[in-house]
């Protein structure tokens, strides 16, 4: 029964429905359905995808908000029962100990449980991915839950274990990107698409670490430098795009938590703007880039030395292998009974957080100058009025504290990344640099009291300027990244050291990169990921090395009149994914590629029997539907190794066949062109 709603006007009466009422109007509903049009086209002209780069950014911000409310909950109850359990040693030291020891036993049993590609950082994996490499079940949504739950406990553990988030978050932004852009596949109705995929990740990449530091600019940039080894422009908008709505919305849930009046960075400064430093202090600053890069090598070099012991000794290895949980007990009672505040923590300011840490390393003043005519007590809690206290304690100067910070975390810092627990990295080798450039700072204030004289003007040394730059350059040279210079001025909302701190972070990254691997690309070479290394330098002689220097000759080819039986002979011997498909056995003309699925399944299919004059060859195969896939690209024996390892690392290819005058002579895949690099890098020693 239709709804009656009115009366036509002039009418005798009669009622009429709403679609009777509204059809006499044919010039407003034209504009109103218009107007309507308009919208729509205009909402969805800029591809729907941007929707879901701004709803991954959205979310990724909520749960890295909601991760840290919950963990500064956990961690205050933790110092809450150290302070109050009483003044007994045993009783307090238990308190300190036994809880990091319980969270990342935790954190690696139940991560590793669910999946073991959940422990550890993720950039490199991610690296991995971004390369074209398929990792089966690493962007499984399963993850996501085993990531979240271990990277809390660890983050929990607080400034004990000294561990960051940025790694594992990266890891979490990317599965989620992956999983968006499956929602989008099918809300749209369209098929998977490798390269729209493939955008989402790198999208995904920015956005884990914008959403960490409220960092967009160096957020994207990060991402691009340690994770990719070549970047799409087509990509560049899209990463700033949700990486700043990230962003965004992380330091908007601060303001609506009340914990800021309004957006600021993270980690406020202020330092001069009118003379920030003098000209001779670049100097010093170039100096110290070059200590932070000497020093990163020597970090980069013995970590992964320690990871390869780890792997070669029996007895850790087993343990890894076998007992994950109680490898990480062990660990995290090392650590934290060292950090113990009555014992030696007290000389390395362990009862600071780690946000604590970069609060009091960022500080203008000199405190060598504060404590050069009084030695502060060691107060019996942290003030939160002077929090760098921490750093003076009667029995050591300040100099002494922050040396012994750095003897100390050196390789607590490498014991810690054994651990088999989701956690990040960056973090504790920013806290670092920060504490070399610190160290720096309070020298050169004590040598030059007065500050560097120039021009009749004094300007006192700002030894938290120096901490900023050691923080850059430092972390920067361990990654093999620049864009660190830039996350400084973004976490501090100044820019007025961009000069010096920039030029510490290059003179870094020089030392650093000629000398060792990155941080990431160690752990790459440790776990044999599938990762192509860079051709370092032109002096190894790259050039004159070509394809048949290093291609495998052993290739296993279909011809089109080749025999069924022989073909199922060949299907059962081999266990390629795919075979190069020749014209005839005589010629070897490479004329296409046949997966190897495929012609399974078409073999399957056959006629149960052919005629008795039939003798069947794999040219019925293929007439009856088995698909060829055409070779678009393919390589000369003439082809240089740095067009073969640009090729592959720009079109992200696993395999390409190596063909002259047309005829299919040989392969080149990652095993090649990785053993090729190698032989040129490190050439085998010649035979006397």
């Amino acid at each position: 029964m239709e709804e009656l709603v009115g009366l036509h006007e002039g009418s005798s009466g009669k009622p009429v429905t709403l679609q009777e009422l509204w059809g006499p109007c044919p010039r407003a509903r034209r504009s109103i359905r218009g107007a309507l049009e308009w919208v729509k086209e205009r909402l969805f002209r800029v591809g729907e995808d941007w929707y879901f780069l701004m709803a991954h950014g959205v979310l990724m911000a909520l749960i890295s908000y909601a991760m840290n409310v919950a963990i500064r909950s956990v961690v205050r109850a933790h110092k809450w029962l150290y302070r109050e359990i009483g003044d007994g040693h045993l009783l307090r030291y238990l308190s300190w100990t036994v809880y990091p020891v319980a969270l990342l036993s935790f954190s690696s049993g139940f991560s590793q449980s669910i999946t073991p590609s959940s422990g550890g950082s993720g950039i490199p994996e991610v690296k991995t991915i971004l390369s074209g490499v398929i990792l089966e079940d690493y962007l499984d949504i399963k993850n996501f839950g085993a990531k979240v739950a271990g990277l809390s406990c660890t983050l929990a553990t607080g400034s004990t274990i000294f561990l960051g988030k940025l790694g594992p978050f990266v890891h979490l932004s990317v599965i989620i990107a992956a999983y968006l852009g499956h929602v989008r596949t099918k809300i749209i109705g369209e098929s998977e698409n490798k390269t729209k995929k493939m955008e989402m990740l790198v999208a995904g990449a920015a956005v884990g670490v914008a959403t960490v530091f409220a960092a967009p600019f160096s957020g994207v940039l990060f991402s691009i430098e340690v994770m990719s080894s070549h970047f799409s422009v087509w990509d560049y908008w899209r990463g700033f795009f949700a990486a700043t709505c990230g962003a965004f919305m992380f330091r908007l849930l601060a303001v609506f938590n009340s914990e800021q009046e309004t957006i600021t960075s993270i980690y406020k400064t202020s330092f001069r703007v009118d003379i920030p430093f003098d000209l001779p202090e670049i100097f010093f600053f170039v100096v110290l880039g070059a200590i932070c890069g000497v020093l990163s090598c020597g970090y980069n070099f013995c970590q992964r030395s320690f990871l390869f012991f780890l792997k070669a000794n029996g007895f850790t290895s087993k343990l890894l292998a076998t007992s994950k949980p109680l490898y990480a007990a062990l660990a995290a009672l090392v650590l934290a009974s060292i950090t113990y505040p009555p014992g030696v923590g007290r000389f390395m300011a362990s009862r600071l957080s780690m946000e604590q840490h970069l609060e009091t390393l960022f500080d203008n003043n000199s405190w060598a100058l504060m404590t050069k005519n009084s030695s502060p007590s060691w107060p019996a809690e942290p003030d939160p009025q002077n929090l760098w206290l921490e750093w003076c304690h009667p029995q050591l100067t300040v100099f002494g504290t922050l040396v012994f910070f750095l003897i100390m975390k050196f390789w607590m810092l490498i014991l810690a990344t054994t651990i088999p627990i989701p956690a990040g990295y960056f973090l504790p080798i920013f806290i670092y640099g920060a504490v070399i450039g610190r160290l720096l700072g309070e020298a050169l204030s004590v040598a030059f009291p007065e500050g560097i004289v120039v021009g009749g003007e004094v300007n006192p040394i700002m030894p938290g300027a120096y901490a900023l730059a050691g923080a850059a350059a430092f972390s920067g040279a361990v990654t093999h990244s620049i864009s660190t210079a830039l996350l400084v001025f973004e976490l501090t909302g100044q820019i007025v050291h961009a000069l010096p701190v920039l030029m510490a972070v290059l003179v870094a990254n020089a030392i650093s990169q000629s000398c060792q691997p990155s941080f990431y690309d160690g752990t790459i070479i440790v776990k044999k990921l599938p990762y192509l290394p860079w051709i370092r330098g032109r002096k190894i002689g790259s050039y004159p090395v070509t394809v048949d220097h290093f291609m495998n000759c052993t290739l296993t080819t279909l011809a089109k009149d080749m025999p069924l039986e022989e073909v199922i002979r060949v299907v059962i011997s081999t266990d390629v994914t795919q075979y190069p498909l020749v014209e005839t056995t005589e010629s070897q003309t490479l004329v296409g590629i046949v997966k190897r699925n495929h012609l399974v399944q078409a073999l399957q299919m056959e006629p149960a029997s052919w005629a008795p004059s039939q003798q069947p060859c794999l040219q019925d195969i293929l007439a009856g539907g088995c698909p060829i896939q055409p070779v678009t690209l393919q390589l000369s024996p003439e082809t240089s190794l740095h067009e073969t390892h640009n090729l592959f690392e720009l079109l992200n290819l696993q395999l390409l066949f190596v063909t002259s005058r047309g005829r299919a002579v040989g392969s080149v895949t990652w095993v090649e062109l990785k053993k090729a690099i190698s032989t040129l890098t490190n050439p085998p020693t010649p035979k006397s």
